[in-house]
């Protein structure tokens, strides 16, 4: 059907003409109501915006010489981020002569790991960079 003839009919309905494949041979056409076509799609963007679920990064921060206790504060605060859905970054700083022993820092990293297995798993190795060594739990349920 000819441009002017599907221009009419959408007119005589009080419609719009839309053209839904226009590189095709002839041009596909749709006769519709654009304004509620549009509503509609920002709609079904919007409820899947509202959805989606945001994932942050919290950090935790040790030290290579830090006492049990402490260490399990510092799983506690990060078992809340695991349970509220969000990643745990965890780092040791290295200051001054401690950067000559950085086996001791990885193995304040395993224990903090082994505190955290049930809810949290490790996303990315403890690993050196300049003066810290950094670690990422993500919980489990992802």
């Amino acid at each position: 059907m000819s441009v002017k003839e599907a221009q009419k009919i959408a007119n005589d309905k009080s419609l719009d003409l839309v053209k839904i494949a226009p590189q095709a041979k002839p041009p596909v056409c749709k006769i519709m109501d654009y304004g509620k076509y549009k509503y509609e799609l920002a709609k079904k963007e919007k409820e899947a915006k509202k959805n989606q679920k945001v994932i942050d990064i919290k950090e935790v921060r040790l030290s290579p010489n830090i006492e049990a206790h402490d260490l399990g504060v510092k799983a506690k605060n990060a078992n809340k981020f695991l349970k509220g859905g969000n990643k745990v970054k965890v780092t040791i700083r290295f200051r001054g002569r401690e950067l000559g022993n950085t086996n001791k820092g990885k193995e304040v990293m395993k224990e903090f790991a082994s505190m955290l297995e049930e809810l949290g798993n490790i996303e990315k190795r403890p690993k050196l960079e300049g003066r810290q060594m950094i670690m990422v739990m993500a919980p489990k349920n992802i």
